[in-house]
């Protein structure tokens, strides 16, 4: 029986598919060709319709056979551990529920990303790939509600992602503490050598192999033009007829018109302070629970734009600490 062995679960948009390659370096590792399975999100086949933009075309990539998803691990060299990353684990508490059922004693690895930071990459890039409708940010995180309320796919859910202790709590409840490795992404940028490391020794592994993280590719970000919103429509209209299209043709199509959109775009452009200003009011309360449940300093995300290269933050007076003095969830 090929099943994994550990998995990366998010967050959404917190460089898992970056965190992906680079484990998949390790001679001591294998992780799953299909980056995100999203095996633990059905029981059975994921749904033939979805309420919003590209639903559909998501749900067409779920790997929900057994058979299937024990075959991404079976090209797997004898005594490699097994890994896959699907970002939507944390956040699907039935999702938890089946791993803990399938493969309890699974080691797992979270990275948290400034909640609001993670909720414009998200949307940016919907909006650059012509799915997202609302032009503002700001705007698209107020929709959210009517949004869920439609069966819109978790991956609109912008606000709700980030709510990091929400999840957390849930998964403490599900899992030891021991199978859980919480780490922050901006010291997987910052320090990935140090953060590789400790990954390894977590899952077991040799440390000292793997010291690279690729790039992540930054997400361009089409003007709001006439040419933007009539291309953006084709493609929204794209994904909802790819339901019904044969094979891969709907995908083609909308893939094509995204890339479109990305030519000529100009670069992302950056989050201000003044919405920051405007979403921080949806993870206030969950920062502050998510310190008091870990025990860890995250009042950096409520700060304009101050970020911390440690890999939890500032340390509380009395949290332990990692091998050489860092800090550590």
């Amino acid at each position: 029986m090929a099943l994994p062995d550990f998995l990366v679960i998010g967050a959404l948009k917190a460089g898992t598919t970056a965190l992906h390659a680079a484990l998949a370096a390790h001679p001591g590792l294998f992780m799953s060709p299909i980056k995100e399975p999203k095996f633990f999100l059905t029981d059975g086949p994921a749904p033939a319709r979805g309420g919003g933009p590209g639903d559909a075309q998501t749900y067409r990539e779920h790997v929900w056979r057994r058979a299937d998803y024990e075959a991404l691990f079976a090209g797997a060299p004898a005594g490699a551990l097994c890994g896959e990353s699907t970002p939507f684990y944390l956040y699907d508490r039935d999702a938890q529920r089946r791993i803990g059922e399938l493969i309890p004693h699974a080691k797992m690895i979270v990275i948290l990303r400034d909640p609001v930071e993670r909720a414009h990459s998200n949307w940016t890039h919907l909006w650059s790939a012509g799915l997202e409708p609302v032009s503002d940010f700001v705007r698209a995180c107020a929709e959210e509600d009517a949004r869920v309320a439609a069966g819109w796919a978790p991956f609109w859910h912008y606000t709700r992602l980030g709510r990091y202790a929400e999840q957390l709590d849930h998964l403490f409840l599900r899992f030891p503490r021991e199978q859980l490795l919480i780490l922050r992404y901006r010291a997987l940028l910052n320090a990935p050598t140090l953060v590789l490391d400790d990954i390894c020794e977590f899952l077991g592994v040799h440390p000292g192999i793997i010291a690279h993280v690729p790039r992540e590719n930054v997400t361009a970000h089409p003007a709001g033009s006439l040419t933007h919103r009539a291309v953006s429509k084709l493609a929204r209209g794209a994904v909802a007829a790819g339901r019904d299209l044969p094979g891969q043709a709907g995908t083609s199509l909308s893939r094509s018109l995204e890339r479109f959109l990305q030519q000529n775009a100009g670069r992302r452009e950056p989050l201000t302070w003044e919405q920051r200003q405007a979403v921080l009011p949806y993870f206030e309360d969950d920062i502050r629970q998510l310190e008091r449940l870990t025990g860890a300093y995250f009042g950096d995300w409520l700060q304009p734009r101050k970020r911390s290269g440690g890999l939890v933050g500032a340390r509380p007076a009395g949290q332990s600490q990692a091998r050489n003095g860092r800090p550590r969830l």
